[in-house]
């Protein structure tokens, strides 16, 4: 049986491309692994906080001096890190805004990204503690970022793919609908993006 956590980061609701493009990878993956158990975490209705000094102070300070609130902190960063380090399968919806991943899913990493818990450093530097896990990104654009002139301007693939690659899990992979602003590519971008997913 396969645990998946799909993560969700899209403001937008029945019209986002990167939910539709998402659930579609949850529901290919669902038809590979009959049983499969899914866990939903929705970054825009579980708002993860912009971090603050009170977080940084909490996670770089042992434990036994936290204050309640630090206690509170530690413990709802540490619930987040829990559903990654349960999943089998890792499914994230990552639209492009301004070149990057929506707020959410930075702070979201800004929480996950703890020493001890998603990696840790040791007398080689730092290695990442998510190991043998599977991770497919659904990410979504307006404009075309996989190639050509604008190739460079993606932070948003390489970001989430350099997170997860320090935590550890280097089995990515992409699937794109690009060109959803663009006519005469966006009619079809997202059914034939769809049409493409592959399951490992």
């Amino acid at each position: 049986m396969k645990n998946i956590l799909h993560i969700i980061s899209s403001p937008r609701a029945e019209i986002s491309a990167s939910r539709k493009l998402g659930n579609a990878v949850v529901e290919k993956i669902k038809e590979k692994y009959s049983g499969a158990v899914i866990k939903e975490r929705d970054l825009t209705k579980d708002h993860v906080p912009f971090l603050e000094e009170k977080h940084i102070n909490t996670f770089f300070s042992p434990e036994e001096s936290h204050s309640a609130e630090q206690t509170e902190i530690s413990d709802y960063s540490k619930g987040l890190i829990s559903e990654l380090q349960e999943a089998d399968i890792i499914v994230i919806d990552s639209p492009m805004y301004n070149f990057s991943v929506p707020a959410t899913l930075r702070a979201y990493f800004d929480f996950t990204s703890r020493a001890g818990y998603t990696f840790k450093y040791d007398e080689n530097g730092p290695k990442g503690l998510l190991n043998d896990k599977k991770l497919y990104i659904a990410f979504t654009s307006g404009n075309i970022y996989s190639e050509g002139p604008y190739q460079v301007y993606d932070s948003n693939v390489p970001y989430v793919k350099n997170v997860f690659r320090f935590y550890g899990v280097s089995d990515v992979s992409v699937f794109r609908a690009e060109g959803l602003s663009i006519p005469r590519i966006m009619e079809t971008s997202l059914e034939k993006a769809i049409e493409g997913i592959s399951i490992d």
